[in-house]
């Protein structure tokens, strides 16, 4: 057919999809991580304190 995209196309857009997944996993997993080490730094913090 005259507009489907060649099998090589697919691959690397397939590809590319797949590596975008892993990119904002990585990220949120990386948030996450971060912002409960800061809350846990928070309750550290607080504990502490002078009351």
């Amino acid at each position: 057919m005259a507009g489907s995209p060649a099998r090589g196309d697919r691959d690397t857009s397939e590809r590319r999809f797949e590596r975008g997944v892993a990119l904002r996993a990585g990220f949120y997993i990386f948030g996450t991580h971060v912002l409960g080490g800061f809350i846990w730094l928070l309750f550290a913090i607080g504990e502490h304190a002078h009351k």
